[in-house]
């Protein structure tokens, strides 16, 4: 049994309760030995077995605990990768490393998503285990050739060197192997007649021995070394195994065939171009892989690079941006870009944020509002003060969102990773099987496959060619016809580009994951407020009761003629003073609207001498020595004030969308005030886009029914998919009963108090501000404030499973139709190795043209697929 420790740095315990509830919790969990959790030093060591429990579920346990241990994550790139089982073999090995919580690596971008515990893991330590198995870290430089570059730009360096690489080895063996075409047409097609039996008085086999040693040295180095590394530290078997053996088995046979000592054909000119037609896939895939990273890259190089700081007295300066802190302000002329982000204290101008938000129409902006880095200022003069920098922009949010949706892969692809695991072990052992069956029975084999049409490719078969001969033949064709590559690109190339454009129209998925769930949501649920309308409440209504307001000794009120205590009413004036006074330091939008409301008419509120918030129902708050309420009916009926007497106002005023509020002064209903929340314009649009895609779309919202169900019919909702008078901690249920019938649902909302519902739900999606991308809450983050979005967001998700099935059909299609010719010797190996190369640019390729789908429609081509 192996034990490991772990040491903790938590976060969150504020005595030593804190400490046992963590420590309880721990030893409580199966396969922790002993934890100790220290208050005062804020630091913890568990003791556990890794094969019952991992470090990802200790962590998860503090968590769910209520405190937080220090984790750090890091994106590392990753070169010499060569297909999936590499990808694989990554994985295996940076999760031995003790402290390493979770991990992810994307063959498609050449990138491993590391959560590690930065106390007993470092990344000299992750980097030490992608090289003991056999693959090469982009490191972090402390000077020389990577001083001052970003962890991006290391990575595009490091796959840049990689492009230009293969693209060199591709020229030197395509120069050495170019006689070969013409040797190859010789034989198959010209019957020999045209090359002499010696060449410069060198016998032609040695010709050929000359021309092809230096392409298998050179090109073959590098598959027969990473072969050996996955076999014999990895222990398993990847692409490069199989392009060894098929280069190697041609190369060596001729080779002995050359020697005498062995009869048959010379396949040098084969070995030759199996290693150039592969390396030349390999440079187009590295190339294709550059360029899907390609709107990732533009946007970052999108970044200002100085910025021109003022001072208090008007001076300006010119600064490299990096030098730019939080608080400096900056000034903004027309035409130049934001540098980072921030608030405008000064000036009035359009701001276009096309490139983060994906909105073409530039965005009015004025003292106060908030602005993005990278945006592009059209017209006036802006003065900005910064106030997130470096990696806390919004634009650098943006894209390690991305990067991490990236390295978060569908649940389509455990498939294709599952046929990956097996496949070349299974391909060896097809190759094999066929190899010996053509050896020990080619007469009964040639009797049947001879009639077929593609017979002549390998030479007639084994009528022109030894028993032994064919037999390596169709064993060199069955290894390198059934490469994994294609399908270890189909997943990851698609989520790649499908990632990025959902980026690129403002709309951010936080895994794979979640790029393949949004397609199969039935039921979108809409929060109301700040998602369906504007969110900017505004009075509308001040309405004070008339005649006279009774109050009873116990508390009971009668009105027009109560016999007890009898007071006048108060005029619509001071019915919306006191309300404003009692909502003065509420942060409610509502309150907030009554307070602006009061003071556009010049009415001056004053600040309570008690103020209470009750949660979902208003406020309680003494004014000027009276008690006075502001809420629902339910906070009145809670303090024993009947609300009937203003029910007639309540309902006229629901029912016209209105939020309507009670009044009550000293125990007794004095009047009723109402806000308005305007509907988005866009609003309808998004809820007939989902209706007809057949899904349904309810409206969720702690406003009362009335006012719901008014929303609801103005945007086109049902009213029986109303829910009303929901407070904010009752969201989540809601949602969760919502889905107890199998249904799927999205939650749309703002993020702050529907985040518990967006948590809950099978997606969540938060509309964001424009500058907050990372509501932690949310599967999906919509940057702009448009409900349209949310059709765009299912669209992409739609569109890039399509692409993916397309990848996998044609990935798994070429192996379906590929290897059974291989194995009845229907293919020259040489024709084989191409065949290979180009499924893997072809997958690219059909990923890539993805790159131009827009989102403002449904993704029709090859649709049938989606069934």
């Amino acid at each position: 049994m192996s034990t490991r420790t772990a040491h903790l740095d938590i976060r969150g315990m504020s005595c030593a309760n804190c400490s046992q509830a963590i420590n309880d919790a721990l030893e409580s969990t199966d396969g922790v030995h002993e934890a100790s959790i220290n208050f005062a030093t804020d630091e913890g060591t568990v003791e556990y077995d890794p094969e019952q429990v991992s470090l990802a579920t200790i962590y998860e346990t503090i968590d769910d605990a209520g405190y937080h241990a220090e984790r750090a994550s890091r994106s590392i790139g990753i070169t010499d990768m060569s297909c999936a089982n590499c990808a694989e073999a990554n994985e295996t090995a940076l999760e031995s490393v003790p402290g390493v919580i979770d991990v992810e690596v994307n063959y498609a971008t050449d990138e491993a998503q590391v959560e590690y515990n930065p106390v007993d893991a470092s990344l000299e330590d992750l980097y030490a285990a992608i090289e003991n198995a056999g693959y090469m870290p982009v490191r972090e430089e402390d000077g020389g050739d990577g001083e001052g570059q970003s962890d991006q730009e290391r990575r595009d360096a490091a796959r840049q060197a990689e492009t230009r690489k293969q693209l060199r080895l591709t020229i030197f063996g395509a120069v050495l192997s170019a006689p070969f075409l013409f040797f190859l047409a010789n034989r198959f097609l010209l019957g020999g007649a045209y090359v002499p039996e010696t060449i410069f008085g060198i016998e032609f086999g040695w010709v050929e021995f000359l021309l092809a040693t230096p392409v298998y040295v050179v090109l073959g180095r590098e598959f027969l070394a990473n072969s050996y590394t996955a076999l014999a530290k990895n222990r398993t078997a990847n692409m490069d195994v199989l392009i060894a053996l098929g280069s190697s088995t041609a190369y060596i046979y001729s080779l002995v065939v050359l020697l005498d000592l062995l009869a048959g054909n010379l396949y040098f000119d084969t070995a030759a171009m199996i290693l150039v037609f592969i390396t030349l896939g390999n440079y187009l895939e590295a190339r294709s892989k550059g360029q899907a990273g390609d709107a990732l890259r533009k946007l970052l190089e999108m970044e200002a690079e100085t910025a021109t700081l003022v001072d208090d007295e008007g001076n300006e300066a010119e600064v490299p941006l990096e030098d730019v802190a939080v608080g400096d302000r900056m000034k903004v002329r027309p035409g130049e870009q934001v540098p980072t982000d921030g608030v405008v204290v000064d000036g009035q101008s359009a701001v276009d944020e096309s490139m983060v938000t994906g909105e073409s129409v530039p965005v009015e902006k004025e003292s106060g509002d908030e602005v993005i880095g990278s945006t592009i200022n059209k017209n006036g003069v802006l003065v900005v003060e910064a106030t997130k920098v470096g990696e806390d922009t919004a634009l650098q949010g943006i894209v390690q969102t991305v990067k991490e949706a990236q390295a978060r892969q569908p649940e389509i692809q455990n498939l294709a990773d599952r046929i990956s695991a097996y496949f070349v072990p299974a391909v060896i052992l097809n190759a094999t099987f066929w190899g010996l069956i053509w050896f020990l029975f080619p007469e009964a084999l040639a009797g049947f496959v001879g009639a077929l049409p593609l017979w002549g490719l390998v030479g007639g078969g084994p009528a022109a060619l030894s028993t032994f001969e064919f037999a390596i033949v169709v064993f060199a064709s069955a290894v390198l016809i059934a490469c994994p590559c294609a399908l270890g690109l189909a997943t990851p190339a698609a989520t790649m580009v499908g990632s990025t454009l959902g980026a690129q129209n403002g709309v951010l998925f936080k895994g794979g994951d979640v790029l393949e769930r949004a397609k199969d949501v039935d039921t979108v649920v809409f929060d109301k407020t700040g998602t369906l309308t504007t969110g900017e409440m505004t009075l509308t209504d001040v309405v004070a009761l008339g005649g006279k307001t009774a109050v009873t000794d116990g508390g009971e009120t009668a009105t027009d003629g109560g016999t007890l205590t009898a007071r006048p009413s108060l005029e619509d004036h001071e019915v919306l003073r006191l309300a404003a006074s009692a909502e003065r330091n509420s942060e409610h939008p509502l309150a907030q609207a009554i307070v602006e409301g009061a003071e556009e008419r010049g009415l001056e509120p004053t600040t309570p001498d008690e103020f209470e918030n009750v949660p979902g129902h208003g406020v309680r708050a003494t004014v000027e020595g009276r008690e006075v309420l502001v809420g629902n009916r339910r906070l009145l009926e809670s303090e024993g004030v009947d609300p009937s007497p203003a029910a007639d106002e309540m309902e006229r005023l629901e029912h016209e969308g209105k939020t309507a509020m009670l009044v009550a002064v000293d125990g007794a209903v004095a009047g009723v005030v109402a806000d308005a929340d305007t509907v988005k314009d866009s609003s309808a649009d998004a809820v007939a886009a989902l209706q007809e895609r057949d899904l349904d779309v309810m409206l969720i919202t702690g406003d009362n029914e009335r006012t719901a169900r008014a929303v609801a019919e103005q945007v086109g909702i049902d009213p029986d998919n109303v829910r009303a008078g929901v407070l904010p901690e009752d969201k989540a249920d809601a949602v969760e009963d919502i889905q107890s019938g199998g249904r799927k649902a999205m939650m749309v909302g703002d993020g702050v108090n529907d985040a518990p519902a967006l948590a809950v739900a099978y997606v969540g999606t938060a509309i964001g501000s424009g500058t907050d991308v990372a509501i932690e809450a949310a599967d999906v983050t919509l940057m702009r404030d448009d409900p349209l979005d949310v059709v765009k967001a299912i669209r992409i998700s739609q569109a890039t499973l399509d692409k993916i099935k397309q990848n996998l059909v044609w990935a798994l299609g070429y192996n379906t139709a590929m290897i059974p010719l291989a194995s009845l010797g229907l293919l020259q190996p040489v024709l084989a190795a191409g065949a290979m190369a180009l499924s893997s640019v072809s997958v690219l390729s059909n990923s890539l043209l993805f790159r131009r789908y827009t989102p403002d429609h449904d993704y029709r081509l090859f649709g049938w697929l989606r069934r």
